[in-house]
């Protein structure tokens, strides 16, 4: 039997070539972005106590209601945000589910949707299997800034949606106030919608503001918004996260949701609600990360790459320009055969394989990985 393929261009991922070949050689694999540390300890208890206490069948379709409140006096507490924990929040199996499920709610065939590249990696096949066209904007390297400009010549009857990421996947750019000025002025008065991914929310540095689409009441009628719980509490493996949107746009949302895995994992669920509680626990987040940050950069500027500085999310992008000839691919599997350190090649966020000579590298470590892999980088000169 013939299947006609819905995503043709599709084969395996960058993520699953790397960290195969991470396993043959035994390399340090700074290359997909999950912690190699534990989480909170009180966290696992709390899931271990939940389903003691029977709490293993469905909760409803939208989420357990208390963990939707918690949600909402959260971002009453960061942002002023007024959100109706009853209307606006769904919770779902992890933050790459609700931007699937926001695209499929609003995407018809010959829609267009607005990306920025490097992208992560999902964005391209979601807009493809739901028959829209994907329009992709090159970054401005080496900053990533956004060619607002360009934005707007792109923009025509056909435009669906706008998607913005920050704290940015791959290279931790963050968004600012003027590029959240420029998004205003270019949705006003249209009916494009806008998918945020904000994944990395609570991961930012150098005392940077995360300027949700959740402060913007204008923006956010208009927005699906999305979060995940596995990168603010490193349990990436949960596949826990949430979307939040206007009351109009949450009904449609839960129209695809509901068939398709109708309801999130239930002791799961109870636990974090009692762990929002605790909001050290995602407050304190940036400083943390900022400090496991600079301490691989301080390592790396003993060795020949030069870093792209990073103001959020577990990356920081480095140039190998001068050092090698080779493609950013080929260049990161010979890191990985030569000096044991895996990464991942920029080119591969581009649907183009845009090639700058940059890769990435995940420092949500610990420090005696980082040093590691540091140590290894540090003999580039003799094997190259």
């Amino acid at each position: 039997m013939h299947i006609q393929s819905k995503l043709p261009q599709i084969g395996t991922t960058i993520f699953t070539t790397m960290s195969s070949l991470a396993t043959e050689y035994n390399a340090v694999n700074l290359g997909q972005g999950f912690p190699d540390f534990e989480m909170n300890k009180e966290l696992i208890d709390l899931v271990h106590a939940a389903m003691l206490q029977g709490n293993n069948q469905y909760v409803h379709s939208n989420g357990l209601a208390l963990l939707r409140d918690r949600i909402a006096e959260k971002y009453a507490n960061l942002y002023q945000s007024n959100i109706d924990a009853d209307k606006q929040i769904t919770i779902t199996p992890g933050g790459t589910y609700a931007i699937y499920t926001a695209l499929t709610t609003v995407l018809n065939a010959g829609d267009e949707v607005i990306i920025f590249e490097p992208a992560y990696d999902s964005y391209i096949p979601n807009i493809v299997v739901n028959g829209a066209k994907p329009i992709c904007i090159s970054l401005q390297y080496p900053n990533y800034a956004i060619p607002w400009n360009e934005v707007r010549a792109k923009v025509n009857s056909k435009t669906k949606m706008i998607i913005i990421n920050s704290p940015h996947n791959p290279t931790g750019a963050v968004l600012s106030q003027e590029d959240i000025n420029e998004l205003r002025s270019i949705v006003a008065n249209t009916n494009i919608f806008i998918l945020s991914d904000e994944v990395y929310e609570h991961l930012i540095f150098d005392d940077l503001k995360n300027l949700s689409i959740l402060r913007y009441q204008d923006l956010l009628e208009r927005s699906f918004v999305c979060f995940s719980f596995g990168k603010t509490y490193h349990c990436t493996g949960w596949k826990m996260g949430y979307c939040i949107s206007s009351a109009a746009l949450m009904q449609e949302f839960r129209k695809v949701h509901q068939f398709n895995c109708f309801s999130s994992n239930s002791p799961l669920q109870f636990a974090l609600a009692s762990y929002l509680n605790n909001q050290d626990a995602y407050n304190l987040l940036g400083k943390q990360f900022q400090q496991k940050r600079d301490f691989f950069r301080n390592l790396m500027q003993q060795t020949p790459f030069k870093f792209i500085p990073s103001q959020g999310s577990y990356f920081e992008c480095y140039s190998y320009e001068g050092l090698s000839n080779l493609s950013d691919k080929d260049f990161a599997i010979q890191l990985t055969k030569k000096l044991g350190v895996t990464v991942i090649p920029v080119s591969a966020f581009y649907h183009n394989e845009e090639d700058n000579k940059v890769i990435r590298f995940c420092f949500a470590k610990q420090e005696a990985t980082l040093q590691l892999a540091a140590n290894r980088l540090m003999q580039f000169e003799n094997l190259f």
